[in-house]
């Protein structure tokens, strides 16, 4: 059975940065706050109506595309993972076929969130493996900027986000120290309240304020989103921050561990982790952690903030073409986020 390679990387960013200064005129905070809390300095915002999270995957996967190597008449089959999709449904998949001019092929959307892009890679591995594709797109992409609550209500969730794209070409490989080793995927739906964007939602009538059963037939498109929803500010993101990194130190070193085992290693084999950039506090424990030293792990939220399910395939391509991943060297992904879920995946370059 051959393994799975990553044959072309791409990434894209917005041009329009944002800094922790920038964020003092909507908010109560300070750069201080923000760097101390997160290690985050900056962040990139995409163009309000000229880009979307759907334009900056095409711009990512038109590198990765050209760096595998071929054009997108040869890709048969797209997994795009984000939580920031340019409509309700349908999911951005068929929005990227149909931007790149692409063969009628199978479209598949993830929802994982931080963890969006390494689940993404494993299924994308999975079809690869069992021959039923040869080339396969896989990307993360998020638009954060235009759902955040840029008040110092917000403040604690909305310094952290930006907008950013990375995708990745999958193909088949015999070669016998190059490819995918192993993905390990995860999840506690226990917790799923402390980390969750609530509406909208086909839950929302437990936020409404009138009984569902007494809504007259002209009303029930408040279930959804109510001007109550709105005006109390529950169709932004919440997190229980504190909550969040307690767990997320645990599971990110766990999950690293368990893929190393998996394939008779340890940390110190390890060339490059790239973690997603969720805090570069959770970043710098986890390192300490497994006791890896500064040029094992990259990190690049000073610049661009946590784009979810982006992040990783963003530091994934900078370290790249910085020249910090070279052939043959072992390469840790890992990611945890909302759900929770995480994830980890296991590769030589």
């Amino acid at each position: 059975m051959p393994l799975s390679k990553i044959a072309g990387i791409g990434m894209y960013v917005p041009s329009t940065i944002v800094t922790n200064k920038d964020l003092t005129k909507y908010m109560d905070t300070n750069d201080e706050w923000i760097q101390e809390r997160t290690g985050i300095k900056e962040r990139r915002y995409a163009h309000r109506t000229e880009e979307t999270t759907t334009t900056m995957a095409v711009e990512a996967a038109t590198i990765a595309i050209q760096r595998a190597g071929i054009t997108p008449q040869d890709i048969d089959f797209i997994i795009f993972a984000t939580l920031s999709p340019d409509y309700y449904f349908p999911g951005c998949g068929v929005l990227v076929q149909r931007a790149m001019h692409m063969k009628e092929i199978g479209a598949l959307d993830i929802r994982n969130q931080c963890s969006g892009f390494v689940y993404a890679l494993s299924v994308a591995d999975q079809f690869i493996k069992t021959g039923m594709y040869k080339n396969i797109l896989v990307i993360g992409s998020e638009k954060h900027s235009f759902g955040l609550d840029f008040s110092t209500r917000g403040r604690n969730v909305s310094v952290i986000f930006g907008d950013g794209a990375g995708a990745v070409v999958l193909q088949p490989t015999e070669a016998a120290n190059q490819g995918i080793l192993s993905t390990h995927l995860h999840s506690d739906g226990e917790s799923a309240e402390i980390l969750a964007m609530y509406n909208p939602g086909t839950h929302a009538n437990h936020w409404a304020a009138k009984n569902y059963a007494t809504f007259p037939e002209a009303e029930i498109g408040e279930m959804f989103m109510s001007h109550e929803m709105i005006d109390s500010a529950q169709n932004f993101p919440y997190m229980d921050g504190p909550s969040v990194f307690k767990k997320a130190v645990v599971k990110f070193p766990e999950v690293i561990v368990e893929a190393l085992q998996a394939n008779g290693l340890q940390p110190s084999d390890i060339d490059m982790l790239i973690p997603h950039q969720a805090n570069l506090r959770i970043a710098q424990f986890v390192q300490q952690k497994l006791g890896l030293r500064d040029d094992q792990v990259f990190n690049n939220i000073q610049k661009y903030g946590n784009t979810t399910a982006a992040s990783v395939p963003i530091a994934l391509c900078e370290a790249y073409e910085a020249g910090k991943i070279k052939a043959g060297d072992l390469v840790c992904l890992a990611a945890f986020g909302s759900g929770f879920t995480w994830a980890s995946a296991l590769l030589k370059w």
